[in-house]
């Protein structure tokens, strides 16, 4: 009954995968046609139903210059009815979070979703970050940071390695008290090496953001990594100590 509890309780801090507002949203250019709202709707569309059964899915609409291309990915650890929810929500905040923009992302804690004019399927995106990081800092914070740099590298090479689905998930005992817990993912289209890429080059924002931080993630279109020290990625962790929940910052880069 104890376990039963503490894994309701560690249920409670994670984020629901159908909030209706997304962690992060990007919009761009304009449009007045018609014709390319059409094949945006068809594009959500085609998104919500593939990738709710395979978690991961491109799709197109239209011709030339109206065509639309799209991309949705759950996060690999959720579940089947968790990754359906959360594509739902996002098509349903698109109209609301980019209305009459071609170009359009917008990410949640268990899915992302995206569409624009130009065909980006395969190609890495670093061209516009999140970065969330907890407001508290962490005890002994120098020996934290050498952990996290340490378990994030180790999450890193997980999501390339073959058969990893592009996800990597790691855990380490910082004290007798403290877990941290680390995940990596890439968007499904990218080659390993691409994938490679884009992760590291979330490491260049943990010393500016996340260095002493309970807790950070970076949010690339292409990849994200995120640490935490409660569980957040599944299956939960029975045995982990529960620390409570934590507040966090936003930032907004446009590096490109």
């Amino acid at each position: 009954m104890a376990l039963v509890l503490k894994l309701f309780f560690f249920s409670l801090l994670l984020p629901l995968s159908y909030c209706a507002d997304p962690i992060a949203h990007y919009c761009a250019q304009n449009y007045t046609s018609n014709q390319t709202q059409i094949n945006i709707n068809q594009v959500i569309s085609d998104l919500t139903t593939s990738a709710s059964v395979g978690g991961f899915a491109v799709t197109s609409s239209g011709n030339g210059n109206d065509t639309i291309y799209g991309l949705a990915q759950c996060r690999g650890d959720v579940s089947a009815s968790d990754c359906s929810a959360c594509l739902s929500s996002a098509a349903k905040q698109f109209p609301v979070a980019c209305p009459k923009q071609a170009d359009a992302r917008l990410w949640y804690d268990y899915c992302f979703m995206r569409y624009d004019t130009n065909n980006f399927v395969g190609q890495s995106d670093t061209g516009f970050v999140t970065i969330l990081y907890n407001v508290q800092n962490a005890t002994d914070p120098d020996a934290f940071d050498k952990a996290v740099r340490k378990l994030v590298k180790k999450a890193n090479s997980d999501a390339v390695s073959a058969g990893s689905g592009s996800l990597g998930r790691e855990k380490t005992n910082f004290t007798e008290y403290i877990n941290i817990y680390a995940l990596a993912q890439c968007t499904r289209d990218l080659q390993p090496l691409d994938c490679a890429q884009c992760l590291w080059s979330t490491l260049q924002y943990f010393p500016i953001y996340c260095s002493h931080r309970r807790g950070c993630r970076v949010l690339y279109t292409s990849c994200m990594v995120r640490y935490e020290i409660y569980p957040f990625y599944f299956p939960l962790d029975g045995n982990a100590k529960i620390s409570g929940v934590d507040k966090y910052t936003k930032a907004i880069l446009h590096p490109h």
